[in-house]
């Protein structure tokens, strides 16, 4: 471990080393004004439709929960159960990843 630590200290070091990014000059990259707002506004509404579809799939699941504990079915209850924890994960996995690609995507501009 410390000869890898060495050779990257070295290799740092060394004046010569040009990374990928010094070799461009003072460019930046921008999203052209006709793309930018049909893009943003197929982020916006794709989030919202999947957080929309995550909640409604919470509900039935919470649903299925109450008709399953009222009418004694078990495994209708745990049904509902499992739907409401997917429904979370969903919603939350959603939300991250439009945040990533919102986050991404803005760094273009």
């Amino acid at each position: 471990m410390s000869q890898l630590l060495a050779t990257v200290h070295t290799v740092a070091a060394d004046p010569h080393v040009r990374l990928l990014a010094d070799a461009v000059p003072d460019v930046t990259p921008q999203m052209p004004k006709d793309v930018d707002k049909p893009v943003q506004s197929l982020l916006n509404w794709t989030a919202g439709l999947g957080l929309a579809a995550a909640v409604l799939g919470g509900l039935l699941g919470w649903a299925a929960v109450a008709v399953g504990h009222n009418s004694e079915r078990a495994a209708l209850a745990a049904r509902g159960k499992q739907a409401i924890l997917w429904s979370l994960f969903g919603a939350g996995g959603i939300g991250v990843t439009a945040a990533l690609v919102t986050t991404f995507y803005n760094m273009g501009k």
